[in-house]
C-alpha cells in the first residue's frame, strides 16, 4: 500500500517570471445569478421531488387499506426516530418550585427542573383554583426572545388556564433564561434564535440534532406534569407556534401521552417551504428524513387519528399552500380510519403569530378533546400580561448563573466521551459508509469540455468538469512538464492560486485548479441564510463533506489520466480540508501527497466552538460515534 504523506504546510520554492492573471473566469458571468435556480439549490431540488414524489405514490398505496396505513405509520415513526438518534436517557427531574404569582382565578408557579443532570429547564405552570385532576398542555414557545414570557404566549396560557387547564409553558434552549453562550460580562451574546445555529453542528457529528435536546425538553416537561397528582394524565395536550409548532409536531408524533394537539404557524410541505423561506433553524431540520420519505403532513398522519388541530395564518411566511395540502393528506388519512372530525384546520386572516383567534381556536379544540365540552371561547382579558423580571425562574434570569449548572457544550463533549470509548476498529469501508464517498471504480467519467484552445503558451485551458448531472466544476489546467501532477482546490476562487500554479508548472508540475461544488464561481450566494443549501442536503440524508471529496477524487483521477497514471498530489486549505483528508485517506493510490493550511485539526473542537455555525459544511451526520479526523491518518482497508 502505497503511504501518503501529510502536510501541514508545503512551502513552494523557485520563482516564475510568468506574471499570474488575476481576472480567468471558467463559467458565464450570470452563472449563479439567479438565486432561486442556483447550482446546488436547483441540483438537491430535484431530489427533494423525487423523494417527495414517492412518498405520495406510497401513501396513495396506504390509503386503500387500515394494514397499509398501519405499516405507512410504523415506517414514519422509524424514520423520525433514526431522524433524532439515541435519546438522553431518563434522570431525576428534581423539581422545584421558586415561587407563586397571584392572579385571579390562577396561579403561576415557577418551576425548575433538570431534563438531564444538572441541565435545568426554566419553566410557569398556570394554574386553575380548584382541587383538580386538570387536563394539561405542554406549551412549547416560538423563537422569542423572551422565551415563555412573550405577549401572545403569555395570553394563550392566561386563555387556557381561564378555562380549566393546568399549563406549562417552558424556555427552549437558546431563549429566554435558557441562553447557553454568554459574554464575559455574563450576558447573553446572541438575540433571537442566532443561538440555535451555532448550537446546531456539534449534534450532527454526534448522530443527534438540536431538535433532540429540545425534544428532550418537552418530554421530561411531560414528565413532570404527569408527576403532579392535580394533573390526570390521560388528558395532555401539546401547543406551540413558529418554532414551539415544530417542537409540537415533533412532540406529538413522538410522544404517545399527547392525546390532542394543536401545531401553530408550522405546518406545511417540504415541497413548498424549501422554496421560501428555506430550512428553517438548526433543529428543524433532521437528517435524512426528506430522503427516507418523511414530510411534514407525517407529523400528523403518524399520530392519526388523534385529535389535531393546524393553527395557521393567511399571510404567514409560512406557505399556507403548503399548509393546505398538509391538511387534506391528513384529512384523507382521518377519514380512512373513520374519524374525519378529529382532524381541523383554521386560517387566521394575520401575519406569523400566535394571534387572538388561534388562542381563542386552540382553547375550543383541546375543551372538545380533553374535557369533553362545546364552547363558545372569546378572549376579553385584557389586563397587562407579566414583565420578563416577574415571570423569571432563576434569581439571576439565567440558568448558566446557577451554581454547578451544566451547558449544552458539557452535554456535547460528555456524550462525545462516550462514543469515542466504544468506537469500532476504523477501516474505509466504515469511513465510506459514514460520509457516502463512493470508491474510483464506482465514481462515474466524469464529462470535460474545453472551452478554447490556448492562445498564449503560458496560458491554462480552461475546462469545465462535469462529475454528474447537474453539477459543473469550472478548471484552469497547465499541462506538460514531467514532474508529480498538482491538483490545486482553493476555497476563495481559482484566481487566488494562479501564481501558485504557474511557479509549479514552471517546475515542471502538470497543474489543474478546481472549484468543487460551492466555491469559488459555483458559491452559493445566500438567499436563506449561510448553509440553507447544507440543511437541504443534509434533510435528504446526502454528506456535504462527501459530495466535495468526490469531486476532487473525479478530478484527480482526470488528472492522473493525462499524465501516465502518476499519482497526484493534493494542496487546499480551509474549510476544504477535511473533504481533501478523506479523498486522500480513502485512495492513497491516486493522491500521494497531501497539503492542507489551516485547516480544522478535529471535529471534537466544533463540540466547544461558540462558532461553529460557519464550519456547519463539515458537519458529517454520526461521525463522531465512529471516527474523528487525525483518526484518518491511520486507515486500514
Amino acid at each position: 500500500m502505497r503511504a501518503l504523506i501529510f502536510l501541514s504546510i508545503l512551502f513552494i520554492s523557485g520563482t516564475s517570471n510568468v506574471q499570474a492573471q488575476s481576472d480567468y473566469r471558467v463559467l458565464p458571468s450570470d452563472f449563479n445569478a439567479d438565486k432561486s435556480q442556483q447550482i446546488m439549490r436547483s441540483y438537491l431540488r430535484k431530489q427533494v421531488h423525487a423523494s417527495l414524489d414517492t412518498r405520495l405514490k406510497e401513501l396513495e398505496a396506504a390509503l386503500n387499506s387500515e394494514k397499509a396505513l398501519a405499516a405507512y405509520q410504523q415506517k414514519r415513526r422509524e424514520i423520525l426516530q433514526e431522524s433524532l438518534g439515541k435519546l438522553p436517557e431518563r434522570t431525576p427531574l428534581n423539581p422545584q418550585s421558586m415561587g407563586i404569582i397571584q392572579q385571579p382565578g390562577f396561579t403561576i408557579e415557577k418551576i425548575l427542573y433538570e431534563s438531564q443532570h444538572g441541565f435545568h429547564v426554566t419553566a410557569n405552570l398556570y394554574r386553575p383554583t380548584g382541587t383538580g385532576p386538570f387536563p394539561a398542555i405542554l406549551h412549547p414557545v416560538g423563537h422569542s426572545e423572551n422565551g415563555k414570557a412573550y405577549e401572545s404566549y403569555q395570553r394563550a396560557n392566561r386563555l387556557l388556564v381561564q378555562h380549566g387547564f393546568i399549563v406549562l409553558c417552558f424556555d427552549p434552549i437558546g431563549q429566554g433564561e435558557r441562553k447557553q453562550i454568554l459574554d464575559e460580562a455574563g450576558s447573553p451574546r446572541h438575540r433571537g434564535s442566532h443561538e440555535h445555529q451555532e448550537l446546531g453542528p456539534a449534534p450532527i457529528l454526534l448522530g443527534r440534532s438540536l431538535g433532540t435536546y429540545m425534544l428532550w425538553d418537552g418530554v421530561r416537561g411531560i414528565d413532570y406534569l404527569c408527576s403532579r397528582p392535580d394533573v390526570d394524565a390521560s388528558r395532555i395536550g401539546c401547543t406551540g407556534n413558529s418554532g414551539g409548532g415544530n417542537l409540537t409536531s415533533y412532540l406529538m408524533t413522538f410522544d404517545d401521552r399527547i392525546l390532542a394537539a394543536a401545531p401553530g404557524c408550522f405546518m406545511t410541505t417540504n415541497r413548498f417551504k424549501n422554496e421560501s423561506p428555506g430550512p428553517g433553524d438548526a433543529e428543524q431540520n433532521l437528517f435524512g428524513q426528506i430522503g427516507a420519505g418523511f414530510d411534514h403532513p407525517d407529523y400528523i398522519l403518524t399520530r392519526a387519528p388523534k385529535p389535531t388541530l393546524i393553527l395557521a395564518a393567511t399571510k404567514d411566511f409560512v406557505p399556507i399552500e403548503g399548509t393546505w395540502d398538509a391538511y387534506r393528506q391528513a384529512k384523507r388519512v382521518y377519514t380512512q380510519l373513520g374519524f374525519p372530525e378529529r382532524v381541523d384546520l383554521i386560517e387566521a386572516n394575520e401575519k406569523h403569530g400566535f394571534s387572538q383567534r388561534l388562542r381563542e381556536g386552540a382553547v375550543r379544540f383541546f375543551a372538545r378533546w380533553l374535557q369533553g365540552r362545546q364552547l363558545e371561547v372569546t378572549e376579553t382579558d385584557e389586563s397587562p400580561v407579566l414583565t420578563d423580571k416577574e415571570l423569571q425562574v432563576t434569581p439571576q434570569g439565567q440558568v448558566l448563573k446557577l451554581q454547578g449548572e451544566r451547558n449544552l457544550f458539557d452535554l456535547f463533549t460528555d456524550y462525545e466521551q462516550q462514543l469515542a470509548a466504544n468506537r469500532p476498529p476504523l477501516t474505509r469501508k466504515l469511513v465510506r459508509q459514514v460520509t457516502g464517498i463512493r470508491s474510483l471504480k464506482d465514481l462515474p467519467t466524469p464529462e470535460v469540455k474545453l472551452l478554447e484552445s490556448k492562445k498564449k503558451s503560458n496560458a491554462p485551458q480552461r475546462l469545465v468538469i462535469t462529475p454528474e448531472p447537474g453539477i459543473s466544476l469550472p478548471a484552469l489546467y497547465w499541462g506538460g512538464g514531467n514532474e508529480s501532477p498538482v491538483l490545486i482546490a482553493p476555497t476563495s476562487g481559482m484566481n487566488s492560486s494562479v501564481k501558485t500554479a504557474e511557479q509549479l508548472n514552471a517546475q515542471g508540475h502538470p497543474v489543474l485548479i478546481v472549484e468543487v461544488r460551492d466555491t469559488g464561481e459555483t458559491k452559493t450566494r445566500t438567499w436563506r441564510f449561510p448553509g440553507a443549501d447544507y440543511y437541504i442536503a443534509h434533510m435528504l440524508g446526502r454528506c456535504w463533506l462527501g459530495m466535495q471529496a468526490e469531486d476532487l477524487l473525479v478530478s484527480a483521477r482526470w488528472l492522473q489520466s493525462q499524465n501516465k497514471d502518476k499519482p497526484v498530489k493534493l494542496q487546499t486549505k480551509g474549510e476544504l480540508g477535511p473533504a481533501a483528508l478523506h479523498a486522500a485517506a480513502l485512495e492513497p493510490g491516486l493522491i500521494s501527497q497531501l497539503q492542507l493550511e489551516d485547516s480544522l485539526n478535529s471535529w471534537r473542537d466544533l463540540l466547544t466552538s461558540q462558532d461553529a455555525f460557519h464550519h456547519l459544511p463539515l458537519a458529517v451526520q454520526n461521525v463522531l460515534t465512529f471516527y474523528d479526523l487525525p483518526d484518518l491518518k491511520k486507515l486500514s482497508d
